[in-house]
């Protein structure tokens, strides 16, 4: 079920947009009346948006982007940082240099890069709506994913940071915090680590990219107007406070 026209009039910039959730939430924010800049490594082919391709992990590219987006349909209104990567199934012992860094310049430096590229226009305006995708594994840290926890626990708090700095300019900033969602980012882990995460959800099964969706447009529109620095949970039950 969508709200229709809740958009309109607005313009939004997804990353990780091709798939998994960033495809989700584009699909959405379409269907309820939105201008959408679709940005993601490889361009994303989803009709009626503004594709663009670039490496959330530099900054020159997301700058671009935004430039890119801003000039063809207007100043942006939403944020979605829904890029990212799971990260390969490592032991603490394993985990090379290199993927450490890997891992942290997509899942950490990207969102922060996309927030500070929009903030300065949406508090020139007096509004903005800001959604950074962290995980569960950022609150509690899953086993064999040592970079992944850490880069999402990072988000979780970079989000806190940049909600309460700008708390009164008409801008929020909120996460959400999804269990293992039925995604191709899957492909990373082992099933040792799938199995992990499923075992860990009351309700027995992963969430759906269209689930994950429907909570993050709740926090991308204007009924969402007293609430900043948020994380919130979309977890099956797993996380409960």
């Amino acid at each position: 079920m969508t709200n229709d026209h809740r958009f309109f009039g607005r313009v939004a910039f997804v990353t990780g947009a091709a798939s998994g959730i960033g495809a989700a939430t584009v699909s959405r924010l379409l269907a309820e009346g939105a201008k959408v800049a679709a940005f993601d490594l490889h361009a994303p082919t989803t009709e009626g948006v503004v594709a663009l391709s670039g490496d959330v992990s530099a900054s020159a590219d997301v700058e671009a982007a935004v430039t890119r987006a801003t000039a063809e349909l207007g100043p942006i209104d939403i944020l979605v940082c829904s890029a990212g990567v799971s990260g390969n199934s490592l032991r603490t012992k394993d985990v090379s240099d290199e993927e450490w860094s890997r891992v942290m310049a997509i899942n950490t430096d990207g969102v922060f890069w996309c927030n500070r590229a929009v903030t300065a226009g949406m508090v020139e305006r007096g509004y903005g709506r800001i959604v950074n995708v962290a995980s569960i594994a950022g609150k509690e840290g899953n086993p064999m994913a040592a970079a992944y926890s850490a880069s999402k626990a990072a988000v979780i708090a970079l989000t806190k940071a940049v909600g309460k700095d700008l708390a009164r300019t008409g801008v929020s900033v909120n996460c959400v915090a999804p269990a293992v969602i039925e995604t191709a980012m899957l492909g990373d882990m082992s099933q040792e680590h799938v199995d992990y995460m499923v075992e860990k959800i009351p309700m027995g099964r992963m969430g759906k990219a269209e689930e994950v969706a429907a909570l993050i447009c709740w926090l991308a529109s204007e009924e969402c107007s007293f609430s900043t620095g948020a994380t919130y949970d979309i977890s099956g039950g797993r996380a409960v406070y």
